[in-house]
């Protein structure tokens, strides 16, 4: 097995380890699917099969054990890789196949993968497969677009409500804030403010950091909210 193709953390005999457990669910009313098989290789080498399991009546594997970095990667700016990558495979009667690439696994956490399976007699299609980016703390990505601290308040009838209220749906806008053409889409506020946490920070911080991003991103959001949309 070529060690380049293999992160040296991902190696069976790492001391440190994180946990993953996958959630399969029907893309139909979010029914858990039983008795469906999840296969677990090193990204990048889907063929290599580490782990195979199976799902309960919950729709649920059971929590594994699988090697990652050292946690002190997660603490300092500029450290290697701090998780490593796995590919999930999940095939069940009944269902389209999927395949999830870059799961990410940090030591002494708790992945918890969701995936969500297509009915076959609803569409005919080839395996799907889902890839999973860089962590923004580790990959390389374009600087975010700068913008006004102070902006002007447009005479349309804004309400200032003297209350906070926190909205169900927030408008994420699928592009740069200049492109007209790019979609929007409504998403649930609490799965927003997860997907974006889970974006910006790593599990492994201490409990206050944690918070304390989660707070900042819930402000952020709440005053686009309520100054853009």
């Amino acid at each position: 097995m070529p060690i380049n193709i293999i992160h040296a953390a991902q190696r069976v005999d790492s001391p440190y380890s994180g946990n993953l457990k996958v959630n399969v669910t029907s893309s139909v009313g979010m029914i858990p699917i039983r008795d469906a098989t999840v296969k677990i290789s090193y990204k990048g080498m889907p063929d290599s099969i580490i782990e195979t399991l199976d799902t309960d009546i919950s729709g649920q594997t059971e929590e594994i054990g699988l090697p990652a970095p050292p946690p002190e990667y997660s603490q300092e700016p500029g450290s290697d890789q701090p998780y490593s990558e796995y590919n999930i495979e999940v095939n069940a009667q009944g269902y389209e196949p999927v395949m999830i690439s870059g799961t990410e696994i940090l030591a002494g956490t708790l992945a918890l993968q969701p995936v969500e399976m297509i009915p076959v007699e609803m569409e005919e299609q080839e395996e799907e497969t889902i890839v999973i980016p860089d962590h923004t703390l580790y990959g390389e990505y374009p600087p975010k677009i700068p913008e006004d601290e102070i902006k002007p308040m447009d005479e349309t009838g804004e309400i200032v409500l003297s209350r906070v209220v926190i909205p169900e749906f927030v408008v994420v806008h699928d592009g740069a804030p200049s492109d007209t053409t790019a979609p929007n889409y409504y998403v649930r506020y609490k799965d927003y403010i997860k997907n974006v946490a889970s974006s910006e920070v790593y599990a492994t911080w201490p409990e206050n950091a944690i918070y304390a991003n989660i707070l900042a991103i819930m402000s952020v959001t709440l005053n686009r909210v309520y100054t853009e949309w």
